[in-house]
């Protein structure tokens, strides 16, 4: 944190903590005289004071511990002699007596009004460079909408629904603009890529999915989307495709075959011509494909299938004792 914003963290824990904290400390919330004129003299003794100091700052905080240690005198000057009259702490201390802050809009060593004004720095549509502090060079750096020095302009995107020398309204374009000067995709000086200028002068989409040229690449099928488009991988059983799905393949990918305007898979394992050839094989068809599996009684064994070798009874042999 900059010098001015260790400073307030402090007064701000004083203020808002520690003058809660000690409130009516140790009174019952009774009415009586007698409690009155106490409180009266506790709210602005030293004891309330200590209080307040020794618990503003963790015992592990060493940094937050020596600003205290550092600012003792001024604690106690202001509150026997200056809170009366100056009764904004942050005020008296961070601006006035160390001159590490300013006040909110203004900016630099001496504290000069921010673009816009102290009242609404950037005009409202931005933030001042060192805004409340002693540094910065308070330019503006202006919210998405706006730009320029003064934060008044429309960024790309944006257009005026009300401007004057002080006050500055952006919104949002339609989306198909790039640049505008009203609400609707008629209202476009420049249409955003991904769309174009039609007939009636509004931008509207390109479909990118229509043109001759493919934009995708083969086993792909294009979507077209509002200004640009997108392309997504084909079904499994298709080669080539125009949509989602077995029905909209081009072509047939490699194990299926067209049926009526569908893909589906072909048996290999029911054709004429055998597809295991060797002895003692069997074929079991899968989804674009098959595979060729040893027969029941038959174990593959070095590419080959031989029998599997049956195990003999053993014989039990009981012995006797005499």
């Amino acid at each position: 944190p900059t010098e001015c914003q260790s400073r307030s963290f402090l007064m701000h824990d004083f203020v808002f903590q520690g003058f809660d904290r000690t409130a009516n400390q140790n009174f019952g919330g009774g009415n009586t005289a007698w409690e009155e004129r106490t409180l009266s003299k506790y709210e602005t003794s030293e004891i309330r004071l200590m209080e307040i100091v020794e618990e503003l700052c963790d015992s592990s905080s060493f940094e937050c511990n020596q600003m205290l240690e550092e600012h003792e005198e001024h604690f106690e000057t202001w509150w026997f002699k200056k809170k009366t009259k100056h009764p904004d702490l942050h005020k008296w201390f961070c601006i006035e007596t160390l001159k590490v802050c300013c006040p909110k809009g203004t900016f630099g060593p001496d504290c000069n009004a921010c673009v816009g004004g102290s009242e609404k720095p950037c005009h409202g549509n931005g933030e001042c460079d060192g805004d409340g502090t002693r540094g910065g060079d308070g330019t503006c750096s202006c919210e998405r909408a706006y730009k320029g020095t003064f934060c008044l302009d429309c960024s790309d995107g944006y257009f005026n629904v009300e401007r004057n020398d002080t006050f500055s309204l952006c919104t949002e374009c339609h989306t198909s603009c790039k640049t505008c000067n009203g609400a609707t995709n008629q209202d476009c000086d420049e249409c955003k890529d991904g769309w174009e200028e039609d007939d009636q002068e509004a931008c509207v989409d390109v479909d990118e999915c229509s043109k001759d040229s493919s934009v995708c690449k083969e086993g792909e099928y294009c979507v077209n989307t509002e200004g640009s488009f997108s392309c997504k991988d084909c079904d499994k059983v298709c080669s080539d495709c125009t949509g989602p799905g077995p029905d909209q393949c081009q072509a047939c990918a490699a194990g299926y075959q067209d049926t009526e305007g569908t893909c589906t898979d072909v048996d290999e394992c029911s054709q004429s011509e055998v597809v295991c050839t060797k002895e003692h094989q069997e074929c079991v068809n899968t989804k674009g494909s098959y595979t060729c599996v040893c027969s029941s009684g038959y174990e593959k064994r070095e590419d080959e299938c031989v029998q599997t070798p049956t195990q003999g009874k053993k014989s039990l042999i009981k012995r006797s004792s005499f």
